[in-house]
């Protein structure tokens, strides 16, 4: 059973709950630890939400079960994980695999995979939650959340708290006037598919690019999300004449099998711990591949 220790230091007393909730604990959290197996206790004596705290108490808050999700299906497949702590790790997504299973697709995603992991571990009462997710197609870093907890106090931060960085091989080459800078497009739909495009009437989306090397009819770009729109890198980099390698619903068709794009920097404040985590790795084997072949003019 997962626990969490906490230490009242307020000279003003507030009630338990309102404390938690201020911690980082979902109200979904403090229903489960109350009705499904948790508990929370106030100096060792089993408190419920509306006691009053006084400084100097000390709280232990016992997470209880979440609820079991039946059809969700353990997958044995290969898990990269380049980073772990007591309440979540980072994995190195490959590409061709989901986040989060979908409707369609339910046996093989981050989430089943994980799910796997935790009963090798012997931790059944871990349920992995993602917290930055990736398209199937881009390969990289994930962070995901070991209980609700974290996934709670991970979703308390600001967008602005994560600096995700991303290599993206594309078409075309940049003017030298071009080769940083920062895209300010709205995003939105622009039918009633998956496509997204740059409008008038879409959410401001904010992306920071800078080229790293070009060769002839490539470059080789870093990018930084600001914000988090569903395709943002690639609708960005079309907007600017530059669709990425592999990434025919908005460039080019090509022979690369899947977009070229990898997110292999992550960096965020750890909410327990409260230190700075910087995560780094290098690009896929795919994608160095084909930087290298455009060197090589092979392609």
């Amino acid at each position: 059973m997962q626990y969490f220790k906490l230490k009242f230091e307020n000279k003003t007393p507030q009630r338990l709950g309102r404390f938690l909730l201020r911690n980082g604990f979902s109200k979904r959290a403090l229903t489960n630890s109350q009705h499904h197996g948790g508990m929370i206790l106030v100096n060792h004596h089993r408190r419920y939400t509306s006691y009053l705290l006084h400084a100097g108490d000390e709280v232990i808050f016992i997470l209880g079960e979440e609820k079991e999700n039946k059809w969700l299906k353990p997958s044995s497949k290969k898990l990269n994980i380049v980073f772990e702590q007591k309440d979540y790790l980072v994995i190195n997504k490959e590409a061709g695999i989901l986040s989060i299973p979908s409707r369609y697709e339910d046996s093989d995603a981050v989430v089943n995979r994980l799910l796997h992991y935790f009963q090798q571990q012997k931790q059944t009462d871990l349920k992995p939650h993602v917290i930055t997710r990736l398209d199937r197609d881009t390969s990289g870093l994930v962070l995901v959340g070991k209980n609700a907890v974290a996934h709670a106090r991970f979703s308390k931060m600001e967008k602005n708290d994560f600096v995700k960085k991303y290599h993206a091989i594309v078409h075309g080459n940049f003017e030298e006037t071009q080769s940083q800078g920062i895209i300010d497009a709205p995003i939105g739909k622009i039918d009633t598919g998956v496509k997204r495009g740059v409008v008038k009437a879409g959410q401001r989306s904010v992306t920071k690019y800078r080229v790293l090397d070009q060769v002839r009819c490539a470059s080789l770009v870093e990018l930084q999300l600001l914000t988090g729109r569903t395709h943002q890198i690639r609708v960005h980099m079309q907007y600017l004449g530059h669709p990425l390698f592999g990434d025919p619903l908005y460039g080019i068709k090509d022979n690369f099998k899947r977009q070229a794009l990898n997110c292999f920097y992550l960096e965020f404040d750890d909410p327990f711990s409260e230190k700075r985590q910087k995560i780094e790795i290098s690009d896929p084997t795919d994608m160095e591949t084909l930087w290298n072949n455009m060197i090589s003019n092979k392609l």
